[in-house]
């Protein structure tokens, strides 16, 4: 038998032709060290070509008479597989070079076509199958046997939280960079669908792709990161109204990009009314000043995050919410309802390089919330609250996912999301909430479902109304491509898998576990992680088992 390999045939359909490259199995070429490449069986007939020959002859020429194009020491193809002429609309990099040409045993080439039929189909069948299986029908490279675009399509999206996944304040986790190593290709592209979705609010996108690109060492976009306060772009009904902005960093900045054309700052409150701002004695003004003339009155308070100086902030949105606006007025305790409260990021804590947890905007919201109840009595009500666990949020990072996938032509919906985190309360809870609203939507085939499905509160003013909802994520976003959102918690920040768990287990969830935010109602199914690892490395490298997904 001429061949040494079962499958060292080729099927019918890859006949030498003059438009075709016949086939060379490894076994029947010597491979030449010192040029690198496997040089024509010995004794071989047929026009030896190259420029130790002296032949005039082009490359095409020699193809057609055949003779086949091989592969150096490093891309020669294992035996059994089937060279074609590479398409010129291929995206693989493979070339043809006059020294790579080689000569076809010609009584291979006649044995070969004198296969069985029978074998041939057997062999184009199976390996059609394979193929189909692997994702990969379709032109093929004549070297590497790859398809013409032979990096696999995913159809899964990540959804990375920052802190206490990627990094611990400044410092980078040392799974991040391992974890990266296998979602950035040597072009610096992304293999999948990634968005980082943190909570914080206190910087822009760009000021913080900037900072996760130099830790990580990978090229990020600001298109590819959420903040807290990234949906309030769909808040187009409050972008011309004077609003007031709390947190720290360029809020005034972060405010205008994200549409907010009136803004005033807690800092611009205090110099046009010095006396409101009493708690610090160094800081009270020291001769009588009065107020400038006409200041603006405020209609909406947005939140973006913790602030510097919490007493100065709490005073400050209290008289606001007081006097409706109107700092010039006194106090109106029984006046409902207030103004319209736009909070971002409900993060009691997180994770930074102490060992343990610190105070977030979750922990300011808790005292302006009791602050407000005490002397008025009644609850704070919220517009909408953003960020984590919030599925405004999931929506706008789903939103992101899919256009990404459509930037890189890939043609497979993406069907799938997992979120990767640290916090039960917002990255585990967030997504399983996400989840429940992605399989609801499924099952009854009605977007209409959407605003029942917000938050799982038992408050109807944590989010917009139903017809606010459909304005918002139909037209802003479109419906998802994702039916499912599937949650990973990793033990590198807020989570404590050696934290000592009390007798009562319910004791243990209510009391110990649920940090969220008040207006969501507990619901223990969805602090429950869909898988427990170490780290993110082994987050993603789940996540690619799962799939089964193997990037190039």
């Amino acid at each position: 038998m001429l061949w040494s390999h079962p499958w060292d045939f080729r099927p019918r359909e890859a006949a030498v032709t003059g438009n075709e490259i016949p086939f060379v199995s490894a076994a029947h070429r010597r491979f030449d060290p010192r040029l690198k490449r496997f040089d024509p069986p010995r004794g071989s007939r047929g026009l030896q070509t190259g420029s130790a020959r002296g032949s005039g002859s082009t490359a095409e020429s020699k193809m057609a008479a055949g003779v086949s194009v091989g592969a150096d020491a490093a891309t020669a193809p294992s035996d059994g597989e089937t060279q074609r002429r590479p398409s010129s609309s291929s995206s693989c990099r493979h070339r043809v070079s006059p020294s790579q040409i080689i000569v076809v045993n010609p009584s291979l080439t006649k044995e070969m076509r004198g296969l069985p039929s029978l074998y041939r189909g057997l062999f184009t069948l199976s390996n059609r199958q394979a193929r189909r299986e692997a994702g990969t029908v379709g032109p093929r490279c004549g070297f590497c046997g790859t398809r013409s675009n032979s990096k696999p399509q995913p159809k899964f999206g990540l959804l990375f939280d920052i802190d206490g996944v990627l990094v611990r304040g400044r410092m980078p986790i040392p799974a991040a960079k391992k974890a990266f190593e296998k979602l950035v290709d040597s072009q610096g592209q992304f293999v999948v669908p990634v968005v980082f979705v943190t909570n914080a609010g206190n910087c822009l996108r760009q000021t913080k792709a900037d900072q996760l690109s130099h830790i990580l060492g990978v090229p990020i976009a600001q298109d590819q990161v959420i903040m807290s306060h990234s949906p309030l772009r769909m808040f187009k009904k409050f972008h011309d109204k004077c609003v007031l902005v709390s947190g720290q960093g360029p809020v005034l900045e972060i405010a205008k990009n994200l549409g907010f054309q009136n803004v005033v700052s807690i800092d611009m409150l205090r110099e046009s009314y010095p006396l409101l701002d009493m708690v610090d004695h160094n800081r009270r003004p020291k001769l009588p000043s009065n107020p400038v003339i006409n200041p603006p009155k405020v209609e909406a308070l947005v939140l973006f995050g913790e602030p510097i100086r919490w007493e100065t902030n709490l005073q400050l949105i209290i008289d606001v919410l007081l006097t409706n606006g109107n700092l010039s007025s006194v106090h109106q305790t029984h006046k409902m309802p207030h103004l319209t409260v736009l909070a971002c990021n409900m993060d009691l804590m997180w994770m930074a390089e102490a060992n343990s947890p610190r105070f977030g905007h979750g922990t300011f919201l808790v005292c302006l919330e009791n602050i407000y109840k005490k002397i008025t009595g009644k609850d704070l009500k919220y517009e909408a609250l953003m960020g984590k666990p919030s599925e405004l949020t999931y929506h706008f990072a789903e939103y992101l996912i899919r256009s990404q996938a459509m930037q890189r032509q890939w043609k497979l919906p993406i069907t799938s999301l997992y979120a990767i985190g640290d916090n039960l309360m917002t990255d585990i809870y967030g997504a399983n909430l996400y989840n429940r609203f992605l399989e609801e939507r499924v099952a009854r085939k009605n977007p209409k479902a959407v605003a029942k499905m917000v938050a799982a509160t038992g408050s109807t003013t944590a989010v917009p109304q139903e017809e606010d909802v459909d304005n918002l994520w139909e037209s802003e976003l479109a419906l998802p491509s994702a039916t499912s959102c599937k949650s990973v918690l990793v033990c590198t920040g807020v989570y404590n898998p050696n934290a000592e768990v009390p007798p009562d287990a319910n004791h243990c969830i209510k009391e110990t576990v649920f940090h969220g935010h008040r207006d969501f109602r507990f619901d223990p199914a969805l602090v429950e992680p869909g898988q427990i690892v170490q780290d993110v490395a082994e987050a993603v490298d789940l996540i690619f088992e799962l799939e089964k997904f193997v990037p190039q």
